[in-house]
């Protein structure tokens, strides 16, 4: 933690939560982060893996197509 700079607790569900938010934002289909993390409901990952700022900027209008 001192190395990277990083000055707020850290925690493993914080860190599983980064994972799965990082593999969601780089495209990686739910059902594989739902397989990595171990859950057998997707509502589990659904939790860790929030809407994120640059998730709803990559959305598309299909107004757009026009």
């Amino acid at each position: 933690m001192a190395k990277a700079d990083i000055n707020k607790p850290v925690t493993l569900h914080r860190l599983k939560h980064s994972y799965a938010t990082h593999l969601l934002e780089s495209g990686t289909d739910p059902r594989f982060i739902r397989k990595l993390l171990g859950h057998k409901s997707r509502k589990t990952t659904e939790i860790y893996t929030h809407v994120s700022q640059k998730s709803l900027q990559k959305i598309k209008s299909t107004f757009d197509d026009r």
